[in-house]
């Protein structure tokens, strides 16, 4: 379900956003709530010795983490197999993998280079018992056939392409977690880069946008 209009917040609102808001924006069941509570705690636990998530926005893990993670499933609500480039902490991918948890044929890749991350990732994908799989690999050197490549806070988005152009080659289509520069990163890709792309203003911050990615090619 995608959540309506009236969430997109002011930047005062994002501490004030909590798991029952979250709740009834994505319809998540009470199932999906524990798992997503159980990660939360993960995150902050190991927030303390590893940093996975900026000091700045741990007050705000509902809107800035979990809800802009979860607003992806409503762009692509027929995608089952997703790769979550540069996871991370799992945002956006783990989000995804426990809302897509018990649907057929769901998968989510959840793809880091940092051996520490993926060992966090895989703890959490074992606990929670979620359709996704970790791979300690450079993104670009795998060959995934996924429905949506994704990427939160990974690289610019010359870079990110390069990155995600493997899965691209396999039929995907692109959902990118962008800030407010997301136009002029754009403009600065297409120097390399030759693809279709929408900006779609982003649910959980006023200056966020998600960049759709289709038909990528190098420029020549």
């Amino acid at each position: 379900m995608q959540p309506e209009p009236a969430l997109k917040p002011d930047v005062e609102s994002s501490a004030t956003y909590g798991a029952g808001d979250f709740a009834r924006a994505f319809a998540a069941t009470p199932a999906q709530m524990a798992d997503l509570e159980a990660f939360q705690a993960r995150v902050l636990e190991t927030n303390s010795v590893m940093n996975l998530i900026g000091p700045a926005t741990v007050g705000a893990f509902w809107l800035r983490h979990a809800a802009d993670s979860a607003q992806l499933l409503a762009l692509a609500p027929e995608a089952r197999s997703w790769a979550d480039l540069g996871a991370g902490a799992g945002f956006p991918g783990v989000v995804l993998a426990i809302l897509l948890k018990g649907r057929a044929d769901a998968k989510v890749h959840l793809v880091d280079s940092q051996t520490k991350r993926c060992r966090f990732l895989s703890k959490i994908v074992t606990e929670l018992g979620l359709p996704a799989e970790v791979h300690d690999a450079r993104a670009e050197s795998l060959r995934l056939k996924v429905d949506i490549v994704t990427a939160r806070a990974c690289a610019p988005m010359e870079k990110l392409l390069g990155f995600a152009q493997p899965y691209f080659a396999l039929g995907a289509q692109g959902l990118f977690l962008k800030g407010e520069a997301a136009p002029h990163e754009l403009a600065e890709a297409r120097h390399a880069w030759r693809f279709d792309a929408d900006l779609i203003p982003s649910l959980s911050d006023p200056r966020g946008r998600i960049v759709r990615i289709r038909r990528l090619a190098r420029a020549r």
